[in-house]
């Protein structure tokens, strides 16, 4: 069975362009999805936060518009715009956004249930 694409083919597409912000909140949207890994963007209105939890996969989170404060494994690790963090398979991880900010989250090795 082949994956639904949440794109066009072919097409350059600004990142920061596919998602947009909501007000208190946190918007998502995956834009491929397959059998070895997703990726799905995500825009933090001020002040949000993915509590801390675990993923049976690696990810990397890559910032494409302000800065988060990530904690992976208990070390706290800033992520400015154009920077990625690795965050490996079965870690508890937290993202938090002090100000309005957009990420990218790579999940490699499988979908995530």
């Amino acid at each position: 069975m082949t994956a639904k694409p949440n794109i066009p083919a072919a097409e350059a597409l600004e990142l920061t362009t596919l998602i947009s912000y909501t007000e208190k909140g946190i918007a998502s949207r995956v834009i491929a999805r397959t059998p070895g890994g997703n990726v799905t963007l995500f825009a933090f209105d001020v002040g949000e936060e993915l509590n801390e939890h675990t993923a049976p996969f690696d990810a990397l989170v890559v910032v494409l518009e302000g800065t988060l404060k990530l904690t992976v494994g208990g070390t706290p690790v800033r992520a400015d715009s154009g920077s990625v963090v690795r965050m490996p398979a079965n870690v508890p991880h937290a993202v938090e956004s002090p100000g309005r900010s957009k990420m990218m989250l790579i999940m490699l090795g499988g979908r995530r249930t």
